[in-house]
């Protein structure tokens, strides 16, 4: 643990409980200290879990200040978020896919940080070539299978959703529009070819 997250008087597996008042103040209940952006940030990068809440209604705002720590990040030039992603996130809402989104998003961020040693081990025997953008590709292959099948055991319609070529009359009648899944589909490709592009260039 870094000096900047130390002393925060808590039992191993508790969840810091953080609580952000009018004057957008954050105050750390279990330190009884109060700490900034900056700090939650390292919280974050360390594996240190917290809920904040606002300290007048007693409102759950975890989501709205993690995502407020996302746009301190991005506009001090970190850019983790390309635009056209930022772009198509916003055409979701309010799309009928929308539900599905947060979970193929957390399935994928959840698969990359679970091969990140790996794939920072290929980088370190690519370095000084082209690094091997293949597995990249390989793992968004993977996350759309995935979420795919997903969709099919966990869908209202039943295990047959998306349907196949032809099943005009599944789910009694009703035939589901399987133009969102082939718009997810679309861009996975064409993600895949930006980066078949990168690798190219740096080749």
């Amino acid at each position: 643990m870094s000096e900047k997250t130390k002393g925060r008087s808590k039992a191993d597996g508790d969840v810091v409980v953080i609580k952000k008042y009018a004057n957008r103040r954050l105050y750390n209940t279990a330190s009884s200290s109060y700490v900034t952006l900056d700090f939650l940030a390292e919280m974050v990068k360390e594996g240190e879990d917290f809920v904040v809440y606002d300290a007048k209604s007693g409102e759950d705002i975890t989501r709205s200040v993690l995502t407020q720590i996302i746009f301190e990040e991005e506009s001090k030039g970190q850019n983790l978020l390309p635009i056209q992603f930022l772009r198509q996130l916003i055409q979701f809402y309010g799309d009928s896919l929308q539900s599905f989104v947060p979970s193929y998003l957390e399935m994928s961020m959840d698969a990359f940080s679970k091969n990140q040693e790996e794939m920072r081990s290929r980088m370190r025997d690519a370095f000084g070539g082209a690094p091997g953008y293949q597995m990249f590709e390989e793992s968004v292959r993977k996350n759309m299978e995935l979420y795919e099948q997903a969709m099919k055991m966990f869908s209202p319609l039943g295990p047959g959703f998306p349907p196949k070529a032809g099943d005009a009359n599944q789910g009694g009648g009703a035939k589901p529009d399987n133009d969102d899944i082939n718009a997810l589909k679309s861009q996975v490709a064409a993600l895949q070819k930006k980066l078949e592009r990168i690798e190219g260039e740096d080749s």
